[in-house]
């Protein structure tokens, strides 16, 4: 554990000794043959290839599907850090959604001056189409995504928000399967808050924003861009732990004036699609014409109020990470209270004096894509080399505005299990929160991210990051 040096492991602190967090589990670790775990380890890996959790890498064809590295190691949160945490999210997740609410209405928080007018009429993610447009309930954001890392023992931040297609949940509730299948008796030692009521939550949060005239079967359906789509598994997933209808583009079409899916008895009218379907693609008749992935009429049946779209169109503006620079202003503006949870500092390249400053540190900074996402588009600076340096500032000087800077964070390590024994890696957190009429639902823990390279602060399954089981404790 020596390389954790100079940051913060959620296991040691900043010393040898475990934290309380940690303490019972550091106990258990000590009495057990590290041969015998790293046999436990090969065996999740077996797991999870049977079970097919996989995900897809664009762009590279050898190696289409891959499987997300787990760690058996699992990452563990006191019950009082997480009430800090959850008070924190569902303040974010409600400014988020009526930040939502007041950008296609009154506007009022342009009229205000609190941010800028041409960063929302110019963002390709902002939908003038969805102006004047009441979503069922009020709810544009029914799940939401809020990427945390941490810094000190109580220092958390959020990264980014994810409120378009927020992805990751099967693998929080596989990892915890896998955990509970491993190693019974540690759950039956150490008193670990469960998630396994995701799907059922989610059901029935989405259940709550059903359209006025809803039918009386009140009718789920996932929407998938089908089996090519990076996170397939996930659509597929979900809709059987919902025990609800995974269905394609083809599988809809509107009928007296509602979205209908296909099935052997014919069609079936549905309340609520939950898409994972970008926006561009979701209705070739409103969007991008050349889409064969969503379905025609789907805009013009939601704008009617006849149907719920999860998320809803147009959510995307909120977790653009230009706006991202805004949020503690838009937490304020919302809800007249300081934001719980603290931005990471963040440099607007748009703005010259920015620009000047990320061009004279850009080795010591990362910077991202406004509109990126997945880890790639992105430049971690101390890991540049002078090429990548070079390349990127030459972006930076021709598209200024498609770009943000942020320092470089001592993220949080949390130890991972290799042959040589316990080793520190940098992770992040992804929470899930629900939000419907009858509240913010999170769920204890989340998708903790690892970057399983030593030293590498990129957590990201695409750029060789794994996943490790969160664990939330009862007994704080």
């Amino acid at each position: 554990m020596s390389d954790s040096a100079g940051y913060f492991d959620e296991m040691r602190g900043f010393g040898d000794g475990a934290r309380a967090p940690y303490g019972q589990y550091a106990a258990w670790f000590g009495q057990e043959d590290p041969k015998g775990l790293m046999k436990e380890a090969k065996e999740a890996e077996d797991f999870f290839r049977r079970t097919g959790i996989t995900f897809n890498v664009y762009g590279q064809a050898e190696a289409e599907e891959r499987l997300i590295p787990f760690d058996i190691v699992p990452r563990i949160i006191s019950g009082k850090e997480w009430a800090r945490l959850t008070k924190g999210i569902e303040q974010r997740v409600r400014a988020i959604n009526a930040f939502l609410y007041d950008i296609y209405h009154r506007q009022e928080i342009l009229r205000a001056g609190r941010v800028p007018v041409d960063l929302i009429a110019r963002n390709e993610a902002f939908l003038p189409m969805m102006i004047g447009v009441e979503p069922p309930g009020g709810i544009y954001t029914h799940i939401v995504g809020i990427d945390l890392v941490r810094t000190g023992e109580d220092e958390f931040f959020v990264l980014e928000d994810n409120a378009r297609t927020p992805s990751g949940v099967s693998y929080m509730l596989e990892n915890r399967e896998t955990m509970l299948q491993m190693f019974p008796e540690l759950f039956s030692q150490i008193k670990v808050r469960p998630v396994s009521q995701y799907p059922i939550s989610l059901r029935n949060s989405l259940a709550a924003a059903m359209p006025p005239d809803a039918s009386p079967d009140q009718t789920v359906a996932v929407l998938t861009p089908g089996i090519h789509n990076s996170a397939y598994f996930e659509h597929a997933f979900l809709a059987d732990q919902m025990g609800v209808e995974l269905v394609d583009g083809t599988d809809l079409k509107v009928i007296d004036g509602r979205i209908a899916m296909r099935t052997t008895r014919g069609y079936k009218p549905i309340d609520v699609v939950y898409r994972r379907i970008d926006d561009d693609f979701l209705d070739p008749m409103n969007f991008n014409p050349d889409s064969l992935l969503g379905v025609p009429g789907i805009f013009d049946v939601y704008r009617a109020g006849r149907i719920t779209i999860a998320n809803a169109p147009g959510t995307g503006i909120s977790d653009d990470k230009a706006i991202y620079s805004y949020m503690p202003d838009i937490v304020e503006f919302y809800t007249g209270e300081k934001a719980i949870l603290q931005n990471v500092p963040t440099w607007r390249c748009s703005e010259p004096e920015a620009l000047a400053y990320v061009l004279d540190n850009l080795a010591d900074l990362v910077v991202k894509e406004v509109h990126g996402s997945g880890g790639y588009g992105m430049l971690v600076g101390p890991a540049a080399s002078k090429k990548e340096l070079a390349a990127f500032r030459a972006k930076l000087e021709a598209k200024p505005g498609g770009y943000i800077a942020q320092p470089t964070l001592a993220l949080s390590t949390v130890p991972i299990l290799t042959k040589a024994g316990l080793a520190p890696r940098h992770v992040d957190l992804r929470p899930f929160a629900l939000f419907s009429p009858n509240g913010v639902d999170i769920t204890p823990g989340g998708l903790t991210r690892v970057a399983l390279k030593k030293g590498s602060l990129v957590v990201n399954s695409s750029q060789g990051g794994g996943t490790k089981d969160t664990w939330v404790l009862e007994d704080d």
